[in-house]
């Protein structure tokens, strides 16, 4: 099955909300501004794909192909935020803007990305 933007965005959020390696669904929930409904469903899907595992009391861990994924997104969201403030971009718009860029961008892109950010000190 394959790994949707939807899916990018909880197992992000999972890694970003993670204590001791666990992430509890609530927590989940508030950092997307969704219901805890939404996410337990996203959380049946991301188990299915083998992404996550869901512990008794709501508490969501990632495998290792869903902390890779995970990572792999967060530091697209970092790179491409640093970039946008970089250039001047006010941090509401870095923030909400690099959530939508993330998903899209080609590695290779990225490489050049990352090239200009570390040339031009951002």
């Amino acid at each position: 099955m394959p790994i949707t933007k939807s899916n990018e965005d909880y197992l992000e959020a999972i890694l970003m909300c993670e204590r001791d390696g666990l992430a509890k669904s609530v927590d989940i929930a508030s950092a997307l501004g969704i219901s805890k409904a939404a996410v337990s469903m996203a959380m049946t899907e991301l188990a299915a794909k083998g992404l996550v595992v869901k512990a008794a009391y709501g508490k969501i861990s990632l495998t290792s192909k869903g902390r890779e994924i995970a990572s792999s997104t967060l530091g697209k969201h970092n790179l491409i935020k640093r970039f946008l403030l970089g250039i001047g971009a006010t941090e509401e718009n870095a923030e909400e803007e690099c959530c939508k860029i993330e998903h899209i961008l080609s590695d290779d892109t990225l490489r050049c990305l990352a090239s200009f950010c570390k040339k031009n000190d951002f």
